[in-house]
């Protein structure tokens, strides 16, 4: 297995309310399983899906809602490490590969955390200048990065 494929292929997605653009307010969600941990909505893309595809499916599984719509994408994969203890339940994957979305929420879309499985306890909108100050360590490179971009490009 060449280093590459030792990252899990996945998609995230910075989303904004449906009060967007007046109101640059960015949804995060406290996970389940880790103490005071936020973070963007994300998961794994499985084999021969399209990656929009498992945009609008992995947000319809963790906050029970896939009206969104897309307003920009990063444009590169980018990746982070999992900390050894993630890394261990992992197998054989070291890291993840992650393909970015910015999305707005429809208004009609309910955001409704009691799903199947079950990821985030909380969710909330903070401003993009407090989400570094919930996300966990080994994301926050990550985060910057996107959100640098999108601010660069006039998005947040």
């Amino acid at each position: 297995m060449s280093k590459k494929d030792l990252y899990r292929p996945n998609v995230a997605a910075i989303i904004v309310s449906n009060e967007y653009p007046e109101k640059k307010d960015i949804f995060i969600a406290q996970r389940n399983d880790l103490t005071d941990i936020w973070q963007f909505p994300q998961g794994g893309i499985d084999k021969d899906e399209e990656v929009l595809s498992a945009l609008f499916r992995e947000l319809k599984e963790e906050i029970g809602t896939d009206k969104i719509k897309v307003i920009a994408e990063y444009p590169e994969w980018i990746s982070y490490d999992f900390p050894e203890q993630i890394a261990k339940t992992m197998k054989p994957y070291i890291g993840q590969k992650q393909r970015y979305f910015l999305v707005k929420l429809k208004k009609k879309a309910k955001i409704n955390l009691d799903t199947k499985h079950p990821e985030f306890i909380s969710h909330k909108f903070v401003d993009v200048s407090e989400v570094l100050e919930h996300t966990a360590h080994f994301k926050k490179p990550v985060y910057e990065s996107v959100i640098a971009y999108f601010k660069q490009e006039g998005y947040l």
